[in-house]
């Protein structure tokens, strides 16, 4: 089977931040890096060489396939923020309701910038879905 991608590496997650190009969006970087170093208790690493994550989880899955994944984390993008909700987000439709400007895929929330969305239910969401996450792999 084929090993991961998106592995934990050496890069500074501080040295990546300050480094984005664009202000509002390394702005907005900073607070996601506060608000989920606060909810996550774990210090960033970086997964590859853009994605800032906190925490990790252990999966293995029928096919006998296994690995290790962020708990939560965010990355910038040229278009915008992806925000990695690893759950998803059929269980938390009445906080994405509330959320304000953004667009989903599969447990990618993609943000233009912070100042689109409430703060308040962002940070409810990232924290139900890091705990719904602990529940599902207890080791995480």
């Amino acid at each position: 089977m084929a090993a991961n991608k998106t592995v934990p590496t050496s890069i500074s997650p501080g040295a990546f931040l300050k480094a984005v190009a664009d202000p509002q969006q390394r702005k907005d970087t900073q607070v996601l890096h506060r608000m989920m170093r606060e909810i996550t208790g774990k210090r960033a690493k970086m997964w590859g060489d853009s994605i800032v994550g906190y925490g990790s989880y252990h999966y293995r899955y029928d096919s006998g396939r296994e690995g290790d994944f962020l708990l939560t984390g965010f990355s910038p993008r040229k278009q915008n923020i992806s925000v990695y909700i690893m759950p998803g987000f059929s269980a938390y439709a009445g906080l994405m309701k509330k959320l304000g400007r953004h667009k989903t895929g599969k447990s990618c929330l993609y943000i233009k910038t912070l100042e689109d969305i409430d703060l308040d239910v962002l940070r409810q969401l990232i924290k139900q879905s890091v705990s719904d996450m602990q529940q599902m792999y207890p080791t995480s």
